[in-house]
């Protein structure tokens, strides 16, 4: 690097630089624009070298920076494996202790029960009023005969979702069922705690929950649908709450197990033959009442199989056991022990409709298409709830076509557009009519909401159709196309006998006669601005090939052109007058495939006002030309739209249509071209 390189390289370098004072400094030293741009130049050349060193320095110590980062990696390895070394050894010696203090408990509790008699049923009642005394809102528990307390203990409630500590609790277990009490943050007096929850001990399961530090010690309460968890001071204490649970839930069951054995007799007893006839109602009254035998294995396990299959999702069996149930317990009376069981069952019934609502919710994965819900809504359906199963369905189904009509890519070509929406929405909305067909079979009333349903899907539908087709200003062909083969579409549900052309077209109606009148005011346009330069030349279209295209066009159009063509490629007409004829007869095509019945005075009077326009404008010419061989041409173009334009364009129409063009027949009826004098003065009467 040259000296002056260097002495630069310092000056930017220094601590003390300014750019601004530096930059001022030299514009007044600098004679002119060579200089400062020769500086610039160098200041730049030094941006280039450090850019260069730069790169140059970083792969010099690139393989340096790969064993750093290597290092670091093994280091953090290593702390990993080491703290997972301690976190074993004090789990250890933590089981370790833990086992100690439980032999200690054991043995020091067969010396306290062979030193003391058991506890009696009264003094476990006192215990368990005294300590419910501190709970605000638990005055009624103790209402209940035979109730004592088991164990009690405070504990801390944790989010279900996300594992956060939400307060502390105090929980009670009584010999049928578990109380949850929250702390009062404002104590009164002796009250401590606040009534939260209380838990019959058939309603819920208890699950150990794996510790995961910092979340220890946890376990779990399991209330279908809903659950919670809670941490114990330590693992002791959370050892002692699942086992005396576990060992609280058997000694219920296994009492009211007794308990029904002991109320079927073993062996039949013989009445005493009383003369009372009052005897003999209240004898009747008693075997009508025991007349309903409930100890049956499959009744008294129906509650938790119940549980069972709404778990595993097996809603088939668990409706099938519904039935059976109802099927056995059909004309018979109502005892309090069979509403008890009815009140079990109904709580049960409760959670599989939930269940059921839930896999109809839009929420649900869509995919599968209508037969995907028909197991939801058959076993609603058998429940009892066709009402809620119709809605539900219905909601899925819009949801789903909704989604896919969504996911549709938008194609440049809207034409292509409009076959894929079509497609994708009369298809479902085919397969949407069946499957319901298939599980409303028997619900005749739930028909009329899925008609009124089949009209808001169709609402969605054109509000999609008119966005893409008529707010994009797309030309009247492509409209007519589109409009086209949305109703060959909207055919196919006649198959099923759902016709919704009159719906469709309805809701059409609006944009498409706006597209009418646009399309008609843009040709009247184009027809007054051809006329202001209009010549009354016979038209010269210079080649074979194209006279015959044009003969080609004017025969599609049912117009027999032969007449008006001379020799070579002249045509005995006017550019203005064949250009008019053309943009008419497509018009009036594309009318017709977008005709309603409500647009029929609509497109008839826009065609008038068109036509009004071509014949308004001959007849101005023929009273304003002097020339005779110009109103010769100009009467025989008049001849042409009156004698052959307009014929077609009725017959047309009235082919279409199935009705006369009365309004298009008198406009030809008022305008007969006529000679007036033997002058040939003409005119268009």
């Amino acid at each position: 690097m040259s000296e002056t390189g260097n002495r630069l390289r310092k000056l930017l370098e220094s601590p003390n630089f300014d750019p601004q004072s530096y930059v001022k400094q030299l514009s007044q030293q600098s004679d002119g624009d060579r200089d400062l741009q020769e500086h610039r130049q160098k200041i730049q050349n030094l941006a280039d070298e450090t850019a260069q060193n730069l790169k140059k320095n970083v792969y010099k110590n690139y393989r340096q920076f790969i064993e750093t980062a290597k290092e670091i990696s093994y280091l953090e390895s290593e702390m990993y494996q080491l703290s997972h070394i301690l976190t074993e050894q004090k789990s250890i010696m933590e089981s370790i202790t833990q086992s100690l203090l439980s032999t200690d408990k054991d043995e020091t509790s067969k010396e306290m029960q062979a030193a003391f008699p058991k506890e009696t049923e009264e003094l476990k009642q006192r215990t368990l009023t005294s300590l419910l005394e501190k709970v605000e809102g638990a005055k009624n528990i103790m209402d209940i005969p035979g109730r004592h307390l088991v164990y009690n203990g405070d504990l801390v409630e944790f989010d279900v979702d996300n594992m956060s500590p939400i307060q502390k609790v105090h929980a009670f277990l009584m010999n049928d069922c578990l109380l949850i009490a929250t702390w009062l943050p404002n104590r009164r007096g002796t009250v401590k705690y606040k009534y939260n929850a209380l838990y019959d001990l058939e309603s819920f399961a208890v699950v150990n929950v794996k510790d995961n530090p910092p979340m220890k010690d946890m376990f779990k309460i399991l209330m279908f649908p809903d659950s919670r968890i809670f941490q114990a001071e330590n693992s002791k204490v959370k050892k002692e709450w699942l086992e005396i649970l576990d060992e609280t839930k058997k000694n219920k069951a296994s009492k009211e197990k007794h308990k029904k054995e002991e109320e079927v007799p073993t062996s039949p007893v013989r009445a005493e033959v009383s003369t009372n006839p009052f005897d003999m109602e209240d004898e009747e009254t008693v075997e009508s009442e025991d007349g309903v035998d409930l100890s049956l294995e499959w009744i008294q396990e129906l509650p938790e199989d119940l549980d069972v299959c709404i778990a595993q999702r097996d809603f088939e069996g668990a409706v099938d056991l519904l039935d059976k149930l109802n099927e056995y317990l059909k004309d018979q009376p109502a005892t309090p022990r069979v509403k008890e069981l009815r009140a079990k069952v109904d709580e049960r019934v409760r959670q599989l409709t939930e269940v059921l609502v839930f896999e109809l919710s839009p929420d649900r994965s869509l995919r599968g298409g209508p037969k995907a819900t028909r197991r939801a809504v058959s076993q609603l359906i058998r429940l009892g709830q066709s009402t809620k199963a119709c809605e539900l369905f219905l909601k899925n189904r819009a949801a789903a076509v909704q989604t896919a009509i969504r996911q549709l890519r938008i194609e440049g070509a809207t034409l292509l557009y409009i076959h894929k929406l079509c497609n994708i929405f009369f298809t479902s909305l085919l397969e949407t009519a069946k499957e319901f067909e298939m599980d409303f079979a028997g619900n005749t009333g739930c028909y009329s909401a899925f008609v009124v349903w089949s009209r808001s899907a169709m609402t969605m539908f054109v509000d999609t159709f008119s966005k893409q087709v008529f707010d994009s200003k797309e030309s009247l062909s492509t409209a007519a196309e589109c409009v086209k083969v949305a109703k060959e579409h909207c055919q196919q549900l006649t198959e099923i006998g759902l016709d919704l052309t009159f719906t469709l077209q309805s809701l059409l109606v609006k944009d498409v006669k706006a597209a009418l009148q646009s399309y008609k005011d843009i040709i009247i346009e184009a027809t007054k601005h051809r006329n202001s330069e209009e010549m009354w030349r016979r038209m010269n279209l210079m080649t074979p090939e194209a006279l015959a295209k044009l003969k080609e066009e004017m025969r599609s159009c049912g117009i027999n052109f032969q007449l008006y063509t001379g020799d070579d490629c002249w045509v005995n007409l006017s550019y203005t007058v064949v250009a008019f004829t053309k943009q008419m007869m497509s018009f009036l095509e594309e009318g017709l495939k977008l005709y309603f019945p409500e647009l029929h005075m609509v497109l008839l009077e826009s065609l008038r006002e068109i036509i009004l326009v071509a014949v308004q404008h001959v007849d101005y010419s023929l009273r304003c030309e002097q020339d005779s061989e110009k109103k010769s041409f100009i009467l025989q173009n008049a001849s042409f739209l009156h004698d052959t334009v307009l014929p077609v364009v009725e017959r047309r129409f009235e082919e279409a249509v199935g009705k006369p063009a009365k309004q298009l027949q008198d406009l030809r009826k008022s305008t007969r071209p006529v000679r007036i004098n033997p002058d040939s003065t003409t005119s268009l009467v």
